[in-house]
């Protein structure tokens, strides 16, 4: 009876051999290694799932943000954060909700030592006002990695290169210490619908162009152009960087001789705002906006255009309504223009880690999944923000900047180097608003930063 067993046994093991062999359509030596190999597989991701399941998470992450809490953009960061801890029960966050004037603080209190793990800004801001590499964590090997948040994607494979390639710059050593979130593009806002009444059916392109329009929204009533006190450096900058190129525009800021206020490029560029105020083509109220009055003149359809990034619609939405048509175009070419159209002001905000933080690997967790696609998803949808991930759908308010910044070659800092003179690049923007409002003649702007240069 054993016998019987026995044979019937190997019987039964022989037929699951021979099926094995006709199902890989291979020798048997083939089909044996084949199943080594797959159960070698099996194996390696069976222990790499382990090794996942080992890094727990914990313990607690401070987060300073620069935002307000009542604004659209934290109520997604509050959202990401409750599915980090969702994901991470042991990892508690903190949120100190600081807003812009976070830039005031913010050197101080890691210079104290407070607990910070994540804060966020400008990168650009915050490599000129806070040595990255003295205070931000180097995070080449995190980006290198896939997590939860980014559906098993690397996540330097989920941002928009040029962004990544923006923050690089920014440091000694071109690493990434930065995370972009909230990206933008600076360019001329318009109402589509204030352009269509004063008849005018396509965004200039050209300065003359920019002439043009101006006449016929004067003509229907409306101021052409409102500026804010906050954004006249990249109205100036705009000008300037286009015409001589922004390392011009720096070492204009830094001349001490004067010298370099008499090169024609500057009468030019003083001419042609002399000529936009002498034309009644500037808001009358240009002189005293302090922000965020200008942009509300345009969210009023009281002034047609404004030179802005492309965090404006959001923050005019209170105002205008979501049916507001928005239209954007970049900088008009100008006359003698060295530097070519498609370099243009991007950038973005950007986390970093603090480099003495003591649970940096749980602070950056939960940037991805501030980061992640289906934040920057809700990101556009709720605060109407430029994405930072590809292949993310872009917001109805600022789809005419999108093939802007695709065509970009180029990137421009904020005012294009005419931040580069200290206090001076100060006196020179009062003397601007002086030239935009009629408190000085184009001859006059010229001949007194010739003579404050030498001061």
């Amino acid at each position: 009876m054993k016998k019987s067993l026995l044979w019937i046994a190997v019987l039964v093991l022989s037929i699951s051999m021979v099926a094995a062999f006709s199902l890989y359509g291979c020798k048997p030596e083939e089909a044996a290694e084949e199943v080594a190999e797959e159960e070698v597989a099996e194996e390696e991701v069976a222990e790499e799932e382990v090794a996942e399941e080992a890094v727990e998470l914990s313990g607690d992450v401070v987060y300073w943000s620069m935002y307000n809490e009542t604004e659209p953009n934290a109520d997604v960061i509050k959202t990401s954060i409750a599915n980090f801890e969702a994901a991470n029960p042991e990892v508690n966050v903190t949120v100190q909700w600081n807003g812009r004037e976070v830039r005031q603080i913010l050197k101080a209190a890691l210079d104290a030592g407070e607990s910070i793990d994540i804060y966020e800004n400008d990168p650009r801001w915050l490599a000129s006002n806070i040595v990255t590499e003295d205070y931000a964590l180097n995070l080449d090997d995190y980006y290198a990695k896939a997590y939860a948040a980014t559906d098993g994607e690397v996540l330097k494979d989920i941002i928009i290169p040029a962004l990544l390639t923006q923050i690089s710059g920014l440091s000694v050593d071109q690493g990434l210490y930065y995370v972009p979130n909230q990206a933008y593009v600076v360019s001329w806002y318009y109402s589509k619908s204030v352009f269509q009444n004063a008849g005018i059916s396509e965004a200039p392109q050209t300065w003359a162009e920019l002439l043009d329009v101006c006449e016929k929204l004067k003509t229907a009533g409306v101021a052409p152009i409102t500026i804010d006190d906050v954004y006249m450096d990249i109205n100036m900058g705009g000008y300037l960087g286009l015409l001589k190129g922004e390392e011009w525009v720096s070492e204009l800021m830094q001349d001490k001789t004067g010298e370099m206020w008499k090169d024609p490029a500057v009468t030019q560029f003083a001419e042609a705002f002399e000529e936009l105020y002498t034309n009644d083509y500037f808001s009358a109220n240009v002189a005293g906006n302090k922000y965020p009055a200008g942009q509300q003149e345009l969210a009023l359809e009281q002034a047609g255009m404004n030179l802005n990034g492309s965090w404006l619609p959001n923050e005019l939405v209170g105002t205008t309504g979501e049916d507001f048509e928005w239209g954007q175009f970049t900088f008009p070419t100008i006359p003698n223009q060295a530097e070519d159209s498609t370099v243009i002001v991007f950038g973005s905000n950007g986390y970093a880690v603090n480099k003495d933080s003591e649970n940096a690997d749980a602070a950056f967790e939960l940037i991805t999944y501030i980061v992640s696609k289906e934040a920057q998803a809700d990101f556009a949808d709720t605060a109407l923000c430029m994405p930072v991930t590809v292949d993310t759908t872009w917001p109805e308010a600022i789809a005419d900047v999108k093939p802007i910044f695709e065509a970009a070659t180029g990137c421009f800092s904020w005012g294009s180097g005419v931040w580069d003179g200290g206090d001076f690049s100060s006196i020179v923007l009062n003397e601007f608003v002086k030239l935009i409002s009629g408190g000085v003649t184009a001859e006059e702007f010229v001949t007194n930063m010739e003579a404050a240069a030498t001061q």
